[in-house]
C-alpha cells in the first residue's frame, strides 16, 4: 500500500475515533433519570414503586452557564478548578423503565430494595450530555432480570464499575393512631443524601428517587435549638397547620446535642483509610480527598494523632501514627498518594481497624475515616455485611467510623450508608472544597466525638387528639416499638453539637389536649445501659397559623416537603414546590446554606416542569 493511501486511511480512522470520543456516554444508575450538562436540555421519565405511572419533564428553564456544579470551586486551587469540568461529565442517565405493578403501601416496617442490576439501554433512552475524554466502550449484552427489577447499564471502566447505586426505601404511609400509637426510630445525623442530590440538581438533573432520604435533607441544616445546660441533649417540640392540606398539621421533634469546644474534646486518633484504586483518578475523587484530609489535619489538636492506610489492589501502611502537629510529615504522606488498580476495600478496612483499636479507650476518640467512591470490587470482603462481620470486634471495642463519599459514575451510596450505620458513625458526601470545609473544619468536633450512642426516639400519639400520623423520612431507621427499651438493639449516634430533627404529618381530631409524649433513650459513649427521658407534647406548642411558627420550623417543613416530592412519595402527590420555595425563602434567617437550598428548589421546579402540572390537573 502506498504511503499516500495509508495516510488517507489513517486520517479517516482518526476522524472516526474523534467522533466516537465526542459521543455522549450512557451510564445508568438505579432509579436515575436522564442527566445532562447544564448547557443542555434534560428529558427524563420516572417511576416509583408506590405509584405506577410515567412522568416526562421538559428541559429546565434555568439551564445554562449559571448552573455550574456544586463541585466547582475557586480557580486558585488546581484541584478545585479541574472539578468544574468534571462535574459536567460525571453524572448518569437512566433508560425509561417498564411499568411495574404498584404494591400496596405498607405501614411499618418500610421495605428496602437494593437497586444494582445491570442491563443494556432501552431504545427510547436519552443520553447524558457531556462525553468522557475517551471513547465509551460498547454496551454490555442484555441480561434477563427478575420481574420488577430496575434496568440499568453501566459504563465499564478500569476497574469495572457498577454505576451509582442507591437503596430504595418505600415512604412511610399514614398510620391509624387507634391501631398503633407508637412511632419508633433511630436518630440520623448523616447528610450525604442532600449533598448528592444537590449535585444532581446543580448539574441539571433530578436526583434518583432512591437517592433522596428526607431526614438527611432536613438534618443538613442548622436550627437554633437551645443546647442543654445538663445532660447530653435537649428536646424542642413545635407544630403548625400544613400549607399543603387544610386538614393536616406538621409537627417537629428537634433534639440538640451538647456542644463541646475544640479545646474540651477528647484526644483523637484518626486512621484515614484512602481508596487509591483506578476509579479514584478523577479530579473530584482522590485529589479532592487529599485536600479534605489536609483540612482535617490542620484543625486537629496537639494531642491528636493521624495514621494513613491505602487500599487498591492491595493495602499499604503509608503513615504510622504521627502527632497532628507534624503537618510536614502528614502532608508529605498525603501528597504521595496516587490512584491505580482494583478496589480491595474489605482488606483495607481490616488493616485500618487494627490500627485504630490500639488507641481505643474511654479517654480518647479512635475513628476510622474512609474516603472512597465506595466501589469495592475485589478481595475477600466486598459486601457491606462481610466487611462488618470482619470488624465487629473492633466496633465493640469503641472504634467509630466516618464514611466520606466522593465522585459520580460508580458511587456506592448504598454501601457507604450501611457501613456508617453499622459502624457507629456518620456518612457524608463531599462534592466540593466548600463541602470539605463544612465536614472537616466547621463540624469537625461533631464529626469526631460521639456524645451519645444507640439513641432512639419514640413518639406516642394520643388517639383522642391525633387520628392519623406519618413520619416523613427515617424509613431505613425504623425500629420495632417493642425494641425501644431493648438496649441490645443498635441505633444511631449523636456527635457533639449535632442536632436531629424529625418531621411528622398529622391529622387531629379537634380535641384540645396534649398530642402525646416524646421519649428519648440513649447510652453514654462508653456505656452499656441506656437512660430514658420523656417530654410531653403540649397543645400550646401547636401554633394557630404557619406564619406564627418559628423560622426554623417553617424551613424544616419546606425542606422535608421538597425532599418528599423529589423522591416521589405518594403522600406528597399534588404538593406544590412553589409553596415550599416561598416557605423556604421566608425562613432563610441570614444563613447561606438556606439561601442555596431556596435556589435549588427553583431549579427542581424547572426540572419537574410539566410532570407536576399533569399531577395537579
Amino acid at each position: 500500500m502506498s504511503s499516500t493511501k495509508l495516510n488517507r486511511r489513517l486520517t479517516r480512522w482518526g476522524s472516526a475515533a474523534l467522533a466516537l470520543s465526542l459521543a455522549p456516554a450512557c451510564s445508568y444508575a438505579p432509579g436515575t433519570r436522564a442527566s445532562a450538562d447544564p448547557a443542555q436540555s434534560v428529558a427524563w421519565q420516572s417511576q416509583t414503586h408506590e405509584v405506577s405511572k410515567s412522568e416526562a419533564a421538559p428541559a429546565p428553564e434555568e439551564a445554562g452557564p449559571a448552573q455550574a456544579s456544586a463541585g466547582a470551586v475557586s480557580a486558585d486551587d488546581s484541584v478545585r478548578e479541574k472539578s468544574k469540568d468534571f462535574d459536567a461529565k460525571a453524572d448518569v442517565a437512566r433508560a425509561s423503565p417498564k411499568k411495574v405493578p404498584a404494591p400496596a403501601a405498607a405501614p411499618k416496617p418500610s421495605l428496602a430494595m437494593p437497586v444494582t442490576a445491570e442491563m443494556a439501554p432501552e431504545p427510547e433512552m436519552d443520553n447524558a450530555a457531556g462525553a468522557p475524554s475517551t471513547p465509551p466502550p460498547p454496551p454490555a449484552p442484555a441480561k434477563r432480570m427478575a420481574a420488577g427489577a430496575v434496568a440499568v447499564q453501566t459504563q465499564p471502566a478500569e476497574p469495572p464499575s457498577q454505576g451509582n447505586s442507591f437503596t430504595h426505601h418505600a415512604a412511610n404511609a399514614f398510620t391509624e393512631t387507634a391501631t398503633d400509637r407508637f412511632s419508633t426510630f433511630a436518630v440520623d445525623v448523616d447528610t450525604a443524601s442532600y449533598a448528592v442530590s444537590r449535585r444532581y440538581l446543580n448539574q441539571g438533573a433530578l436526583p434518583p428517587h432512591a437517592a433522596v432520604r428526607v431526614e438527611e435533607f432536613v438534618n443538613y441544616f442548622k436550627y437554633r435549638y437551645t443546647p442543654p445546660e445538663q445532660g447530653a441533649f435537649t428536646v424542642h417540640l413545635e407544630g403548625a397547620p400544613s400549607p399543603f392540606n387544610a386538614n393536616r398539621h406538621f409537627v417537629r421533634v428537634g433534639v440538640q446535642g451538647k456542644i463541646v469546644s475544640r479545646s474540651q474534646r477528647k484526644p483523637a486518633h484518626l486512621v484515614f483509610l484512602v481508596d487509591t484504586s483506578g476509579s479514584m483518578s478523577q479530579p473530584d475523587k482522590l485529589p479532592l480527598a487529599k485536600e479534605a484530609m489536609k483540612l482535617a489535619v490542620k484543625n486537629l489538636n496537639e494531642n491528636d494523632t493521624v495514621a494513613l492506610v491505602t487500599y487498591a489492589g492491595s493495602t499499604r501502611d503509608v503513615l504510622s501514627p504521627t502527632p497532628a502537629t507534624n503537618l510536614e510529615a502528614i502532608y508529605k504522606a498525603i501528597d504521595t498518594l496516587e490512584s491505580g488498580g482494583g478496589t480491595a476495600m474489605g482488606s483495607g478496612m481490616q488493616m485500618a481497624y487494627k490500627h485504630a483499636v490500639k488507641k481505643a479507650s474511654g479517654n480518647a476518640v479512635s475513628r476510622v475515616v474512609v474516603l472512597t467512591d465506595g466501589d469495592a470490587n475485589i478481595g475477600p470482603n466486598v459486601s457491606a455485611d462481610s466487611m462488618l462481620n470482619s470488624i465487629q470486634g473492633y466496633v465493640k471495642e469503641g472504634v467509630t467510623l466516618s464514611t466520606i463519599g466522593f465522585g459520580m459514575g460508580n458511587y456506592r451510596d448504598d454501601l457507604m450508608e450501611k457501613l456508617a450505620n453499622k459502624g457507629n458513625g456518620n456518612c457524608f458526601y463531599i462534592d466540593s472544597y466548600k463541602e470539605a470545609r463544612k465536614v472537616f473544619e466547621t463540624q469537625l468536633t461533631g464529626t469526631l466525638e460521639v456524645i451519645a450512642k444507640d439513641v432512639k426516639i419514640q413518639v406516642e400519639f394520643d388517639p383522642k387528639v391525633v387520628s392519623r400520623y406519618r413520619l416523613v423520612g427515617y424509613e431505613n431507621r425504623d425500629i420495632a416499638d417493642k425494641d425501644f427499651r431493648d438496649d441490645k438493639v443498635d441505633a444511631g449516634e449523636i456527635g457533639a453539637g449535632h442536632s436531629v430533627t424529625a418531621v411528622y404529618e398529622v391529622e387531629q381530631t379537634g380535641e384540645k389536649a396534649p398530642l402525646g409524649t416524646v421519649r428519648i433513650r440513649a447510652k453514654a459513649p462508653n456505656g452499656t445501659e441506656a437512660a430514658e427521658q420523656a417530654f410531653p407534647f403540649e397543645q400550646k406548642m401547636m401554633k394557630a397559623t404557619l406564619d406564627g411558627a418559628s423560622p426554623d420550623f417553617r424551613f424544616a417543613v419546606a425542606v422535608a416537603a421538597t425532599a418528599d416530592v423529589l423522591r416521589g412519595s405518594p403522600s406528597a402527590q399534588g404538593w406544590n414546590l412553589a409553596t415550599a420555595q416561598k416557605l423556604a425563602e421566608g425562613a432563610i434567617d441570614g444563613q447561606s446554606d438556606r439561601e442555596e437550598f431556596s435556589k435549588l428548589v427553583v431549579r427542581a421546579r424547572g426540572l419537574l416542569g410539566n410532570s407536576m402540572a399533569r399531577d395537579n390537573r
